[in-house]
């Protein structure tokens, strides 16, 4: 018998155009060999493009608040000018409706959801502009094309970025023995290593908490990190391009993990490449990403026996990502049924608009804009909505991301934001509700436990398949009665 849950936990479960593999395993794997194409037709904008719009916007910022800074009122105009021509208040929109048209239309929604892990693996804080920005187009071209590679080489990619350097700071960083440091000194300037990059690439990236590693490690692997930043340079209003500055660079040998590591040739920035290398195939990290791997698609508390499989592929493979996230596929299958998982706002959100065919997101044409004025209200509605339900993608707080623990979604109040967001879209007048969807498919296509939801929704199964139009199984009624338990876990 096909567990049906399956395509809930590793996806998000199957619209009404959607046949029931016959082989819910092979069909989960053969999604996840190549990155496919985002089936976006509209607005597609490049990290660099979106570079230079950030360094426009905050530019343009330090500028308009010297020319009108004894005019609030003209000052306040211009910011909202600012804001409009950079798209300020546009891309963050843009980049949502991207990554959730993906999800729904790209015909590779295993590999989607994998994605949304690995984005929020490697998240980038709500500060310095980052999500309105960068943060959408690291997730694109970053994230998403690394993902049917090496761990190593994506976790290098992440490492070196720019939305990563800047949101961890590590353009503050100056040893305190390189030329930059030395000239601080003498000018009576503070010099200091900035610790941030280099504990979250030890403590959040790679080989987690459980590696054992000392506050001497941290230290010894921000001198090695010291130098690699992304330059605020106003005579090119460019803070665009991540560049290795030797002059910030502790010299000399540096031990992480009791290895030294040493300068190679003219130039010491081979020396974190060296690390990350080292890093990607210790032991712990595939331990570390297997378990959280496990949480994220399988419970919360994941068991040893559960990780073997992945862990084995992961040692087999030297890391390579297409074969982990195959055993995962396969592990997650076998153990359907075991245990429960309450998801998260916005994959919930994703699997209502899945198996409902809801008006979910906005089409490519409506997220046209023109530069010049104020975005169209519309354009912020997938934002707006995901906001309300308790999770934007692009704004964790902490560099930890969003939680994968069911406990941080189930509360009073996170709860009530699903019952009031699914009524809101279930209603007739909404113009989002249901487009080619019948309770009945919906139904004997996600659901294991047909006949206990059923027995919730307190209908008759007889009628129920004889009669599926009828006034209490219209579609709108389902939805409104099932969202608040039923769609809110993977069994």
């Amino acid at each position: 018998m096909i567990k049906k849950n399956y395509f809930r936990k590793i996806a998000f479960g199957l619209g009404p155009n959607t046949d029931v593999p016959s082989d819910p395993v092979a069909w989960a794997q053969a999604q996840v060999n190549s990155v496919p194409k985002l089936a976006w037709d509209g607005p597609l904008f490049s990290e660099k493009f979106l570079l230079d719009k950030r360094a426009e916007y905050r530019f343009g910022e330090d500028e308009i608040r010297e020319r009108y800074k004894n005019d609030r009122q003209a000052l306040k105009q211009a910011e909202k000018k600012l804001r409009y021509t950079t798209g300020e208040q546009y891309f963050e929109s843009l980049e949502l409706n991207i990554r959730h048209h993906a999800a729904r239309n790209s015909g590779t929604p295993v590999f989607e959801r994998l994605w949304w892990f690995w984005s929020n693996h490697f998240a980038i804080l709500d500060k310095s502009s980052l999500p309105s920005f960068n943060t959408g187009a690291f997730q694109r071209e970053i994230i998403r094309e690394n993902l049917c590679g090496n761990f190593t080489n994506l976790l290098k990619s992440a490492t070196i970025s720019f939305a990563m350097i800047k949101n961890l700071d590590n353009s503050d960083s100056v040893g305190p023995n390189s030329k930059n440091g030395q000239w601080r000194k003498k000018k009576g300037k503070p010099v200091s290593v900035n610790e941030n990059h280099a504990r979250e690439l030890l403590e959040l990236h790679s080989v987690g908490p459980a590696a054992g590693y000392s506050q001497k490690d941290v230290i010894e692997l921000s001198y090695i990190m010291a130098g690699w930043e992304c330059p605020w340079t106003k005579k090119r209003h460019d803070a665009n391009q991540v560049k290795f500055n030797q002059n910030k660079h502790e010299p000399g040998e540096h031990k992480v993990f009791g290895k030294a590591y040493k300068q190679k040739g003219v130039t010491p920035k081979n020396k974190l490449i060296d690390v990350i290398n080292d890093l990607a195939e210790h032991p712990s990290c595939s331990n570390f990403i297997t378990h959280k791997l496990c949480r994220h698609f399988i419970c919360d508390h994941p068991t040893e026996e559960m990780m073997k499989p992945i862990l084995k592929a992961w040692n087999e493979s030297g890391g390579d990502l297409p074969t982990i996230h195959k055993a995962l596929l396969e592990v997650t299958y076998e153990y359907t049924g075991m245990f429960d998982k309450f998801q998260n706002p916005e994959v919930w959100l994703m699997q209502m608009a899945t198996m409902a065919d809801l008006n979910w997101p906005l089409s490519s044409v409506d997220m046209i804009h023109d530069f010049s004025t104020k975005p169209r209200k519309h354009m912020n509605r997938v934002k707006w909505d995901l906001k309300e339900i308790g999770l934007s993608p692009y704004r964790p707080t902490q560099p930890n991301g969003w939680s994968d623990l069911s406990a941080d979604w189930i509360s009073p109040e996170l709860l009530l934001r699903r019952i009031v967001f699914a009524k809101k879209f279930s209603s007739s007048g909404s113009g989002h509700g249901p487009q080619n969807w019948s309770p009945v498919h919906m139904l004997q296509s996600n659901f294991d436990n047909l006949d206990r939801v059923l027995d919730y929704l307190s209908l008759d199964k007889d009628r129920w398949q004889q009669d599926p139009k009828a006034k209490e199984l219209h579609p709108y009624n389902v939805i409104q009665t099932l969202f608040p338990s039923n769609w809110m876990v993977s069994a």
